[in-house]
């Protein structure tokens, strides 16, 4: 890993015999690549010869994207899966064994909640959920089997920010993997490795391809033993990606920091509106005073709030409902494109959360997620202003 500074993401190059290379990233869909003879084969599987052999086991587009990512989070040997779930399982599978126990964060992405508190059970792996927000819960849930942590910066979709440096210090002080799911702050936002991350996981799918056309995931360890292990698992279970994916994300990402930073100051003047709003019980972002975890962010962000917020209206499931018909944002349960997004964690992310969990969370079914895009703000200010009206005035 490197301690240098955020770089932005660009082209890297493609493999050319030639004296010219294509501008663009060829697109290679071919599942399977000819080898000259069996020791040419031996040398690729053993390391010492580039190339590819069969596509589950790796192709050019994932690891052009990867190099991309691995730029922009200062890091190495990144591996490109099919999803961010499938990054997620990458871990999982590539470093746990019967027996460990794993904390999550208690406001995790509602899937990423049941990988651990559900599917994981079934191989014999324990997990217990913490408050990420106070590293005390979390160090009251640490059992001797302890083997991994897993947080989200700034969780989904209540937005409320880890104490990273102090959960960073309490695994490293007793020998405990800490992996950070970076998808809502990004790499422009939060470096994990600088900040005592073992493992950095994304949902390419959202900020980083940024097109809502690509399901992608991404994950890096820092110590290289980890990575071949999740490289590993993720040949074994099948956790490739689309080479068709990769093309797309790549070109989505040569654009990430211009549409991150407007869909940013879009969320901000955004959030501070919504607040002036009746009908509008609450609004969380980060970026507003009002924040129960405003402080740590801006020390641990460095200014960067991001482009999503939540906010909640007066009333219940009709005034939802009103407020998604009258609308002209999408209503969908997904984040990072290049227009704005409206989720609702109750139908959604969040739907098979028992009830009375999901309350104490304060995910009411008046609780909505949006994640801010590029589109002009006046606009994006006048559309939501009047389906807030047709909702609680109605």
């Amino acid at each position: 890993m490197t301690d240098a500074p955020y770089t932005p993401a660009r082209r890297m190059p493609w493999p050319d015999p030639g004296l010219t290379r294509p501008v663009a990233t060829p697109l290679q869909p071919s599942v399977v690549y000819a080898t000259r003879d069996p020791d040419a084969l031996d040398a690729q599987y053993a390391g010492d010869a580039p190339g590819h052999v069969y596509a589950r086991e790796g192709h050019p587009n994932a690891d052009v994207l990867a190099q991309m990512i691995d730029r922009m989070e200062g890091a190495a040997g990144g591996i490109v899966t099919g999803s961010g779930m499938a990054a997620i399982a990458a871990i999982m599978l590539g470093v746990l064994k019967a027996g460990d126990h794993v904390i999550g964060g208690d406001q995790l992405y509602g899937q990423s909640v049941r990988m651990l508190s559900s599917e994981l059970q079934r191989f014999g792996i324990a997990c217990t959920l913490a408050d990420p927000t106070d590293v005390a819960c979390i160090e009251r849930a640490l059992r001797p089997e302890t083997r991994l942590i897993l947080i989200e910066v700034v969780s989904n979709p209540t937005l409320r920010v880890a104490d990273v440096e102090g959960i960073a210090a309490l695994a490293r002080s007793r020998g405990i993997l800490l992996a950070v799911d970076n998808t809502f702050t990004t790499p422009r936002g939060f470096r994990p490795f600088e900040n005592g991350a073992d493992f950095v996981v994304h949902s390419v799918t959202k900020l980083l391809a940024g097109h809502a056309d690509a399901t992608l995931g991404y994950v890096v360890a820092a110590d290289p033993e980890l990575n071949a292990s999740m490289r590993a698992a993720a040949t074994t279970w099948g956790l490739t990606p689309s080479p068709f994916d990769c093309w797309l994300a790549e070109r989505g990402l040569l654009s990430f920091d211009l549409r991150y930073d407007r869909a940013e100051d879009n969320a901000a003047r955004l959030a501070d509106h919504l607040a002036s709003l009746p009908g509008v019980r609450r609004v969380i972002y980060p970026g507003r005073p009002d924040h129960p975890d405003h402080n740590r962010a801006g020390a641990l962000l460095n200014g960067r709030f991001g482009n999503m917020l939540s906010f909640e209206l007066e009333g219940g499931r009709r005034e939802a409902n009103r407020f998604t018909q009258a609308c002209d944002i999408a209503f969908a349960p997904t984040l990072g494109d290049i227009a704005s997004t409206l989720s609702h964690p109750v139908s959604s992310s969040h739907r098979r959360m028992d009830p009375e969990a999901r309350n104490a969370l304060g995910i009411t079914d008046g609780f909505f997620r949006l994640s801010v895009g590029v589109e002009p703000v006046d606009a994006l200010i006048e559309g939501i202003s009047g389906a807030v009206r047709a909702a609680t005035q109605a």
